[in-house]
């Protein structure tokens, strides 16, 4: 994710909520660097779902906001959350519990 694409998302959260750009932005910054860091640095395999919960968590501890609003932040970044989940999912699929075999399989099962 690209500061522009931070940049936007902390200002559509922002007028999408009534919370001051400030908070938007560390939770986001947070939450979103959270899951981009896991993706590099794991080898754990994660469910989207699995994730995202972990990312709230951590976010929530992180910056000792209330869950509530941590939720509603990240629910309403959801679509920038998506994306960052897709770009790891196709730069580490091994991360999340994909296979790059997986496709190539499916691939030849199809061509018999």
């Amino acid at each position: 994710m690209t500061d522009q694409e931070l940049s936007r998302a902390i200002q559509y959260v922002t007028a999408s909520t009534s919370y001051g750009r400030d908070t938007v932005a560390e939770i986001l910054k947070t939450g979103l660097g959270e899951m981009t860091a896991l993706a590099i640095q794991s080898s754990e395999r994660f469910e989207r779902d699995v994730l995202l919960e972990y990312v709230c968590q951590w976010t929530i501890k992180c910056t000792g906001h209330t869950e509530p609003l941590v939720r509603e932040v990240l629910g309403c970044a959801s679509r920038w959350l998506d994306e960052v989940y897709e770009e790891i999912s196709k730069r580490q699929p091994e991360v999340l519990g994909l296979s790059s075999d997986d496709d190539d399989e499916d691939k030849g099962a199809e061509s018999v």
